[in-house]
């Protein structure tokens, strides 16, 4: 390896080490036995742990389709907009190295998990049921129910096994509902399905409350009820968070699968699945890299109902962060999308504390650093975010890395053939292929 390169290797180390001692504080919670729980599957392994660091310090250049996605528009270059950076510890104290970096990361962890409610230990072995295996010509699907959400919930699942010798990449896809990321749902959210195409094992999840209807598509199961956490029961984490602390656990499932390679995990989502996989990338930092399909990057309490009617940036819904703590869970309720704080709507839950403590997403894209992200904008999601997005650049830049930033546009909310080409080349790029 070479030297610089070698160098980039211990940056990424010393981020994410094979133990943590904040585990316990930020993220996680001690096991029955009293000791903290390891976070990460993929990094009970030196070896993988190793191995994932130094695939992250990797210089490599993107290729001639996406190297462009990686240098923001000229009137954005260098604009920071109204956001607090990322690289100023809360006391206001300036981050100058990496040590300092891993110091203000872990504080940035602390704040949002705080505002959020901490999550449980990650489930170390979760419940599976397998329901049905059926083959998709080179592809072998197995739909499940998983384990993994609050509360020891069950969450349906779809598992897609490309033919061919593994151990493969892996992708988890995040929606709304399962059966939609493998083709069964909406056009043109099948990421699950065109992923294991190319190469990837993915698992495909929904809402935990969602179920599955493949024979009428348009009539799944609690698809339009709002996820606000285990029925029945308070809200102790914001439903987001939830729905991160779900798919964390559903990457280290993957990460114990014998055909997937445990270092190389990404994970996509649109819209509402688009946030989560923000959420979840960022939180849990055993995802080695994210693609998000127009979430509204940023929290954005303008009206924004005529450039962008099917896509909003709500973060203040309480299925998101606005869900009062100790409200208990009930069923059978369709989503009601409040207006806008700017609009006279109180701001409530943690979307409240995290706005009053001047907090944004940028703190959260940050956390992502060296691990690579995409964004694929549409209307929620438009060139201006670059503003935010510069804010993980230099976070980057400070560690010594590159080309870890992307964003794409395009003009609808709805993903089209090229933009969902897009995010297979990125995964391709960044999780199959290998340079010299």
């Amino acid at each position: 390896m070479r030297r610089s390169s070698m160098m980039l290797a211990a940056v990424a180390a010393m981020l994410f080490p094979v133990h943590r001692a904040e585990a316990t504080d930020v993220a996680t919670q001690p096991n029955a036995a009293g000791q903290p729980s390891d976070e990460s599957i993929a990094a009970t392994s030196p070896r993988d742990a190793a191995r994932r660091a130094e695939w992250i310090a990797q210089p490599r250049t993107p290729p001639k389709e996406l190297v462009g996605f990686f240098r923001p528009a000229k009137r954005y270059r260098g604009c920071l907009g109204e956001y607090r950076s990322p690289l100023l510890f809360d006391d206001g104290r300036q981050v100058e190295t990496a040590a300092d970096w891993q110091r203000r990361r872990r504080e940035i962890l602390q704040t949002w998990h705080a505002a959020m409610g901490p999550w449980p230990a990650l489930v170390d072995a979760p419940r599976v049921e397998t329901i049905q295996t059926t083959r998709r010509g080179r592809v072998m699907q197995h739909r499940l129910r998983l384990g993994i959400a609050l509360g020891d919930e069950m969450v349906n699942a779809f598992l897609l096994v490309p033919d061919g010798d593994g151990p493969f990449p892996a992708v988890v896809v995040v929606y709304y509902d399962a059966q939609t990321g493998v083709g069964r749902g909406t056009p043109l959210r099948d990421f699950a399905w065109q992923l294991a195409r190319h190469g990837f094992v993915t698992l495909s999840l929904g809402k935990p409350n969602s179920g599955v209807n493949l024979e009428t598509p348009t009539s799944i199961p609690a698809r339009s009820h709002p996820y606000l956490g285990p029925h029945g029961r308070p809200v102790t984490v914001q439903p987001l968070s939830a729905l991160a602390y779900a798919a964390a656990n559903a990457h280290a499932f993957l990460a114990r699968r014998p055909d997937v390679l445990a270092d190389r995990i990404g994970i996509v989502g649109h819209s509402f699945g688009g946030k989560w996989a923000l959420m979840a990338a960022c939180l849990h930092d055993k995802f080695a890299c994210g693609a998000w399909s127009d979430p509204g990057i940023v929290f954005d309490e303008r009206d924004r109902r005529k450039d962008n009617p099917s896509g909003s940036v709500n973060y203040w819904d309480e299925w998101y962060l606005g869900a009062a703590p100790g409200t208990i869970v009930e069923g059978g309720r369709a989503y009601r999308f409040r207006k806008p704080p700017s609009e006279g709507e109180p701001r409530t839950g943690a979307y409240r504390q995290l706005i009053e403590g001047r907090h944004d997403l940028v703190e959260l894209h940050a956390l992502m650093a060296p691990r690579p992200f995409l964004v694929s904008g549409g209307t929620a999601d438009r060139p201006e975010r670059w503003t935010a997005l510069n804010h993980a650049i230099a976070v980057n830049r400070l560690l010594g890395f590159s080309n870890r930033v992307a964003m794409a546009n395009r003009p609808t909310h709805e993903p089209t053939e090229a933009s969902n080409d897009e995010i297979y080349r990125f995964f391709e790029w960044w999780l199959l292929e290998r340079e010299d």
